[in-house]
């Protein structure tokens, strides 16, 4: 029965996300819902004790990557830089290569720390006027779309700024380059696969003798030719976040040290860092302000006409990400809580003992559930991290490694029909699910496989 309760919730969780009902409002209602089948009068005192304790807690650690990198990938946006490496990638490549030209933008822009959000609005004019060019069939656009933005950029390259790569350093007290063989071949595999298979789509369409087709909805307007920023000096910011994040990674353990005592300073009341579990995220934090100054010193001119309506909107989204995550990260601290959990985790014990395997089993498994790779990969951490890191420990694996599989499992199946990136990428297109879900899909599959490729080649040849 203790099983069936936390199923129950985690199934009425999943559902409410994909009917579109925020998680916000109803993480906390599945959480102590399943506290109230469980015992009545442990509800209040979990939500207060529980829920909103790791609620806090995850904001306290991540708003200020979610808000920068939302302020970030705005002014990236109004300043007309993102277009214009659009454009440098497709003149490089050639219209002929429209789908590899939007997946290389793509990767660009998600490796140099702008959100998967901002990159889908930012290529849809783009892919749109490359595929009618081309005359690929519209529906192909989304899964082009989620290959560069959603993929090998987001979770398996090392140094790579999303915050699915930045989670797990504080549980396993890594950084954001962590195993960077591992995660760089992996994330090739999954490009390299990925790009065969739309390859083929387009292929096959073509002897259909399907085009890009008419009376397609929320077609862009055609792109105008105006001056845009030079190629090298738009890409320069990104180039800096991934530079600066790697030289604060190195710089900040090696100026605070391991703890930073607030006692020595005379503050005795407010209890020491740990400088390992946040020197990671304070890297980001740190590269990507260097990005965003940047931005305004090159372009200034461009941003400072709609400055404020920009940046507010971008706060606004990052409220809303930052929100929603940390609602689950809640609901997962309640649910591993429960004596049911307790009873599941023995269960993948027993039936899954390697830790690499269970690690990516689970996480991917609730990033599927939740629709969300952040919120799965928090849950799961939350919930397992310790157990992982002591069994890892004990066998003698690497916390990298961990870092590494748990990162690329949150973007495995994360990308089921309900979830929030999904849903936004089809409605900026104007496409449906029944349209182009299936190429999404295709990305999802391989993504999954993708990690379990990594886990393989660890174990067959200690490559970290």
């Amino acid at each position: 029965m203790d099983i069936i309760i936390i199923l129950l919730a985690l199934f009425f969780l999943m559902f409410v996300a994909y009917r579109g009902f925020s998680v916000i409002l109803f993480a906390p209602i599945a959480a102590l819902f399943a506290v109230l089948l469980t015992d009545p009068g442990h509800v209040l005192p979990f939500f207060s004790g529980v829920f909103m304790e790791k609620m806090v807690g995850f904001i306290k650690l991540y708003f200020p990557v979610f808000l920068l990198g939302a302020i970030f990938g705005k002014v990236i946006e109004m300043s007309g830089f993102a277009k214009s490496i659009t454009r440098a990638v497709i003149r490089l490549i050639g219209p002929s290569r429209a789908m590899l030209a939007i997946v290389l933008v793509g990767a660009i822009l998600t490796y140099g720390g702008v959100s998967l959000f901002v990159v889908a609005f930012a290529l849809y004019p783009f892919a749109s006027e490359l595929f009618k060019a081309a005359d690929i069939p519209k529906r192909l656009i989304p899964g082009t779309i989620a290959l560069g933005a959603f993929t090998f950029t987001m979770d398996a390259f090392p140094g790579t700024p999303q915050i699915q790569n930045i989670i797990p350093t504080t549980f396993f007290k890594t950084d954001t380059w962590a195993a960077p063989w591992l995660g760089l071949i992996g994330g090739l595999f999954v490009l390299a696969i990925g790009m065969t298979y739309l390859e083929w789509r387009r292929r096959k369409a073509a002897r259909a003798g399907e085009g890009y087709g008419t009376g397609h909805i929320n077609e862009p307007e055609q792109i105008p030719d105006e001056v845009l920023p030079n190629a090298f000096v738009a890409i320069l910011p990104l180039l800096l976040v991934g530079i600066f994040n790697k030289v604060f990674t190195n710089l900040i353990p090696k100026y605070y040290g391991t703890v930073f005592d607030f006692s020595k300073i005379g503050m005795k009341d407010v209890p020491p860092v740990e400088i390992p579990k946040l020197a990671a995220v304070w890297a980001v934090e740190g590269a990507l302000v260097i990005g965003i100054v940047t931005v305004l010193l090159f372009a200034f001119r461009q941003v400072k006409s709609n400055f404020n309506a920009g940046i507010n909107v971008s706060i606004g989204g990052a409220l809303l990400a930052t929100l929603n995550t940390a609602s689950e990260y809640g609901f997962g601290g309640v649910i591993a809580a429960l004596p049911g959990f307790a009873a599941v985790n023995k269960g993948m014990a027993d039936t899954i003992q390697d830790p690499l395997v269970n690690e990516a089993v689970t996480t991917t498994a609730l990033a599927g559930i939740t629709g969300s790779a952040s919120g799965g990969l928090s849950i799961a951490l939350a919930t397992m991290g310790d157990k992982y890191a002591a069994q890892a420990d004990k066998l003698g694996i690497d916390p990298e490694v961990l870092h590494r599989v748990a990162s690329m499992a949150s973007g495995g199946m994360d990308t089921l029909p309900h979830n929030g990136a999904v849903i936004t990428l089809l409605a900026v297109t104007g496409l449906t699910h029944k349209q182009s879900y299936f190429d999404i899909f295709a990305m999802t599959i391989i993504k999954t496989i993708a990690v379990f490729f990594v886990i393989a080649l660890y174990y067959l040849f200690g490559i970290v």
